[in-house]
This record gives C-alpha cells, sequence and structure tokens, in this order.
C-alpha cells in the first residue's frame, strides 16, 4: 500500500509541473521545481550537513541557481541572466521558448569563454563531474539540470584511457574536476584539451593553463531562480544524465537516467519509512546511484537532513551519529562489515539510528549488527542503475532482498525464470517461451519493459545493450529487461540473491568486470596470457580479484612493473588482490577461460603448487604469500 500511494504521490507532483508557469522555477524539471518548492516550504530546515558546513533548502536553492546561471552564460544564454526570471509565459508556451533558447545559445555563446578552444555548450549538452562527494557536487548537478543541461558522474578513480573512455561515450563538452585531482590528471590533460573539452576546477588558486575556476564565475552570478522551461522535459523519458557501471563489455559504460527516473527516485525513502525530520548519514560516493539518486534525490523526495561524508570512517561513525543525531543509515553490505569488526566504542550505544537501509548484507553480518547496534531496522533493497525493477525487504527477514507479494509484483511487476550457466541464456520450453522457477530454485531477475518501466540503455551504440532485453519470454511479442542477476524465491515467497550471471563480480561494493582487467595487464610485454576471475575471501563481501598469469617466453615475471601498471590504469577496486603464476592457461574444449575451476581452487598456497602473490597496499607491493601470509589474511590481520 504504501509503493502505490507514493506512485499517486508523485502522479500529482508531476502534473503540478506540468501545469505550472513555464517561466517559474516550478515549471522545470524535477530536480529542479523539488528544490524550488522546498525552499519555499522548508526554507530554514537543514538540507545538508558536510564536515563543520550546514546549508539550509533555502541555501541550497541559492548556490545551484548560481551555477545554473554559470553555466547559461556558458551557453551564450541571454534570457535575462540578471534578472529573477518571473515572467507570465501561459499555457502552451514550452515550445517557442525552446526556440528562442537554442537561438541565444548559437549567438552569443561565441563570444563566451573565448580562449580556451573549446566550443560553447549548446542546449542538452553533457557536463562531465569529477568531483568527491562534497557540496559542490550538489550545487553543480543541481545546476546543470536547472539550466536545462545533462550531467555525467564520472567515478573518480579512473585516469587515462578508461576516463577519456568515458567523456567520449557521454558525448562529454565540459569537464569540472576536483583541484586536488589536478596533479594525478596532469598527464591526461593535453588529450582532455585535444577532445575540445570546457575545463574547469571548483576553486584553486593555481590552475594549468586553460582551466578556469567554476566557483569564480558562479559567484559572480546573482542567486535568483531561472525559467522553468529551460529544464522542462518534452518527455519525461528523456535522458538528464549519464551514471557509469560497470558491465561484462569491460570498460565502464554509461547508463541512460530518465526524468522518470529521478522522480521516481524521490519516493526511495518514503517507500523506506522515513519522515521529513529523519536526520539521513550518507557516506556512499555520489557517482553511484545508491549515493545521488537514492541518498540525495531520496531526501529530496521526504524533504530531510542529510550527513554527507567524503569518505567513510568506521572509527568516527558513531560518534558522528551522536553528533548529528543521525536517524537513518544508508549503507552498503561491505561498510556494515567494517562496523561490526570495530572494538567496542561508547558511542555505539544510546544513538537515535532506528533504520538502516542499503544493499549487499550479508545474513552473518546482519545479525551480528543488529545484535550490537540494536533495536533498529534494517530494510534491504535491490536495485540496479539501469534497471526497472526494485525490491524492497519490509519484513527484516534476515538473509532477504524483498518479498514476491501479489501486491508489489501488480505496482511492480518481476519474474525469475530459469537460466542454464552453462549456455548463459535462459531455459525455453518447445514454444520457445521462458519457464518460470519453482520455489528454492535460482532463477534470472527479469522485469516487463513498459512505457511506466522503460529501459533507457547506454550512450554509444546498440550493442553495449546486448542481452539486457530478452523477448518472447511468456509471450509472443513481449520484452523484458534482463538483470544478469540470479535470485532464489522461497516457499514464504521471500527474495534472496543468489549470484550474478557473468564473468563480473563485485568488490567494495564496485562492479569489476575481468575483461577490463584482463585487457590492462594484458598490455604488460612480459604476460602473454591473462585470466581473471573472483574469488572469495572469508570475512570479506563479494569477490577479489584474482588474476592466472602466463609470461611471454623469455621474459620473468616483474613485480614491481606489474605493481605500478596496475596503479597507474586500473581504479583501487578493480586491482586484482592475487595472483597465480602458471606455465599455460586452462581452457574449455571451446577454447574459453576455465574461471569458474580456477575461483573455486582459490588461493591457498597449502593446496596449489603455482607460485601466489597477494597485494600489500600497505606497502605498495606485490608480495609471494606464503603460508604465515595466508594465515594473516584469514585472521583479518593483512587488509586486502
Amino acid at each position: 500500500m504504501r509503493a502505490l500511494r507514493c506512485k499517486r504521490a508523485l502522479r500529482a507532483r508531476a502534473l503540478a509541473a506540468a501545469a505550472a508557469d513555464p517561466e517559474g522555477p516550478e515549471g522545470g524539471c524535477s530536480l529542479a521545481w523539488r528544490l524550488a518548492q522546498l525552499a519555499r516550504q522548508r526554507p530554514a530546515h537543514t538540507f545538508l550537513i558536510h564536515g563543520a558546513q550546514r546549508f539550509s533548502y533555502a541555501e541550497a536553492e541559492r548556490h545551484s541557481n548560481r551555477a545554473a546561471r554559470a553555466f547559461l552564460r556558458a551557453r551564450g544564454w541571454d534570457g535575462g541572466l540578471g534578472g529573477g526570471g518571473t515572467g507570465g509565459a501561459g499555457e502552451g508556451e514550452r515550445e517557442a521558448h525552446c526556440a528562442r533558447d537554442q537561438a541565444a545559445g548559437s549567438g552569443a555563446a561565441r563570444a563566451v569563454r573565448e580562449g580556451d578552444g573549446a566550443a560553447p555548450l549548446a542546449p542538452g549538452a553533457t557536463v562531465a563531474l569529477l568531483l568527491p562527494a562534497c557540496p559542490e557536487f550538489l550545487w553543480l548537478w543541481f545546476g546543470l539540470a536547472k539550466a536545462g543541461l545533462r550531467t555525467a558522474f564520472v567515478p573518480t578513480a579512473l585516469r587515462r584511457g578508461p576516463l577519456q573512455h568515458c567523456l567520449r561515450s557521454c558525448g562529454a563538452r565540459a569537464l569540472v574536476l576536483a583541484p586536488e585531482f589536478l596533479e594525478s590528471l596532469e598527464p591526461d590533460l593535453p588529450a582532455l584539451r585535444a577532445m575540445g573539452l570546457h575545463l574547469w576546477t571548483v576553486g584553486s588558486d593555481t590552475r594549468p593553463a586553460g582551466i578556469s575556476d567554476f566557483l569564480a564565475e558562479a559567484s559572480a552570478e546573482v542567486d535568483g531562480p531561472v525559467p522553468g522551461y529551460l529544464s522542462a522535459p518534452q518527455n519525461m523519458t528523456d535522458t538528464c544524465l549519464y551514471i557509469f557501471t560497470s558491465g561484462t563489455t569491460g570498460l565502464p559504460k554509461a547508463a541512460r537516467i530518465s526524468h522518470l527516473k529521478i522522480l521516481q527516485c524521490q519516493a526511495f525513502y518514503q517507500l523506506c519509512g522515513a519522515h521529513q525530520e529523519d536526520v539521513i548519514y550518507l557516506a556512499l560516493p555520489l557517482y553511484h546511484m545508491s549515493g545521488s539518486l537514492l541518498g540525495i534525490v531520496g531526501c529530496l523526495g521526504i524533504g530531510a537532513t542529510v550527513v554527507l561524508k567524503s569518505k567513510f570512517s568506521a572509527g568516527q561513525f558513531w560518534e558522528d551519529c551522536q553528533q548529528h543525531r543521525v536517524t537513518v543509515f544508508q549503507y552498503i553490505g561491505e561498510l556494515c562489515r567494517y562496523l561490526v569488526n570495530q572494538p567496542p566504542n561508547k558511542a555505539e550505544r544510546g544513538h537515535k539510528v532506528r533504520l538502516v537501509v542499503g544493499s549487499g548484507l550479508r545474513p552473518d553480518t546482519w545479525e551480528r549488527f543488529v545484535r550490537r547496534f540494536g533495536p533498529l531496522q534494517v530494510l534491504e533493497t535491490y536495485g540496479l542503475t539501469e534497471g526497472n525493477v526494485a525490491t524492497f525487504n519490509y519484513t527484516g527477514q534476515q538473509g532477504a532482498v524483498g518479498r514476491a507479494s501479489w501486491l508489489y509484483k501488480h505496482v511492480f511487476p518481476f519474474s525469475l525464470i530459469r537460466y542454464d550457466v552453462t549456455t548463459g541464456e535462459p531455459v525455453r520450453d518447445t514454444q520457445g517461451h521462458c519457464v518460470a522457477t519453482s520455489p528454492g530454485e535460482p532463477g534470472l531477475l527479469v522485469a516487463p519493459v513498459s512505457q511506466q518501466s522503460p529501459f533507457l540503455g547506454y550512450a554509444g551504440g546498440p550493442e553495449l545493450a546486448r542481452g539486457k532485453l530478452l523477448k518472447h519470454v511468456f509471450q509472443p511479442g513481449d520484452v523484458f529487461f534482463n538483470t544478469g542477476d540470479l535470485l532464489v524465491c522461497d516457499n514464504q515467497g521471500f527474495l534472496r540473491f543468489h549470484d550474478r550471471t557473468g564473468d563480473t563480480f563485485r568488490w567494495k561494493g564496485e562492479n569489476v568486470a575481468t575483461t577490463e582487467v584482463a585487457e590492462a595487464l594484458e598490455a604488460l610485454d612480459f604476460l602473454q596470457e591473462v585470466n581473471v576471475y573472483g574469488v572469495t575471501v572469508p570475512g570479506h563481501e563479494g569477490r577479489a580479484g584474482m588474476a592466472a598469469l602466463a609470461l611471454r617466453p623469455p621474459h620473468s615475471l616483474d613485480l614491481v612493473q606489474l605493481y605500478a601498471h596496475v596503479s597507474e590504469n586500473l581504479p583501487p577496486y578493480a586491482r586484482p588482490r592475487f595472483l597465480r603464476l602458471q606455465e599455460s592457461l586452462a581452457t574449455t574444449e571451446t577454447f574459453k577461460q576455465q574461471k569458474v575451476r580456477m575461483a573455486k581452487e582459490g588461493f591457498d598456497p597449502s593446496t596449489l603448487s603455482d607460485p601466489l602473490y597477494i597485494l600489500d597496499q600497505a606497502g605498495g607491493a606485490y608480495l609471494p604469500l606464503t603460508p604465515a601470509r595466508y594465515s594473516a589474511l584469514l585472521a583479518g590481520d593483512l587488509r586486502i
């Protein structure tokens, strides 16, 4: 029933925005009108806490308005940058406004930002953000939305080839980066300039030539609202945002996020049972859907307060909760494991946290977490960035991600179908249709694609979405989204995550594509063949990366060069934790690499005769995996 009420409330909000004055802020996209609404209804209520900084909803509105106007100036928009945008346009004038805006963008913009070699930003252009979780990330994101520009959230660990791939794939025309990233990005700057990008930092006294200070430009703008017609979507399924997700194709893919999805995410915390007086603790990356769309947009949906952390600290967590009177904690399973592995802390008692919500919490950690830090409610969820289905475990059944009740499936339809792990395809009957699973049987989670639950795919060619859509699932002509995940539904209807179908595995809350890691390693001249897979490590969530290596004769293994190479070319979560040196790599009869068998063999030096190595993060090197180090790892004394 809560889901039905949320749907009705969102529909009413969307209708009100469509009927609003297009010159006013509440006639814009869902982010624009919701923030304007909160600034009017709860101006003094604290929206954001970051360190010693606190921002009310009114201040968030003003900061994002300045950002919007700075981006509009980069577009060359001349529709009243110095004013408040309070004209009196009536019904049916959005198209005329957009036509006028296009003309402005092609004229006056030619004079904007001369000297940086970049073309003016066109209406609807994409601006990439390479920023940590900080207030400026939010002001720029909201400002871009208000200015009618698309935002691309770039993972902060990406550099060199993967970074340039991401910027090209989403068609970025500008990049805003944190000043602390300038040094590590210095080798990338010539390529970024060659791409014709506008380059900004968010504050910095010393900047390379051709990079401007966006905060200085925004501070010179007035903070009045911008007209809503600039951001109002022609269609709710139009793309307004790109979030990068690693898939089985290797390099990150730019998932298209629609205005409809942004609107739906406003209901997230309402669906979880949170309310406007809650204080939400968010220590997840904002370039992830869980941090930005669920955490931030979900907070806007209920008008609550969010405590935003740039980095999670298990030792500081409970002190933060006490200081800010936190009532809701948004997690990924790994964060909860960090907390239960901490020594006792007096601040962990007497806290106000009543609800923890997130995904990836293992049953053993779940039980330990509640027993130690309770009483509190754990609400485990399931969803994908590009997906059209989500589940919520309202009952608190340990280990479950939701329940397949008839009412929930009526609101958010999905099915579990039989899947052949050997062929990598769904099982079909004699008529060519898929077969639903029985209780207790692992099945592929699929969801019907419709106008209300679309799949927008990825920026780039249609081949990137290959395998994501299944046709003729239950009836001729139907289309379902393939999540790529296997779930189990028990006799009581509880859903539990089982495994991922492809080679991709999760580590530290991130998807790691084996092909991307293998390609990076194979660039080393002394490696002839590489097989990357995930291995289970006791006491850790997900699977850690392991690479089986075959040397190219007559070379020898250079561990120093290998470590330097992976540190330069792979984000931290994708760097293999274990190495296994072999004379040749095992393949199947069809010449496919033996990933499943290798993963089962693991990394125990007492059972494997091959040389094994482990990543020493503290020392910055790969070291021989001796029995002593293996024992230290199992005991939790060696961090990977």
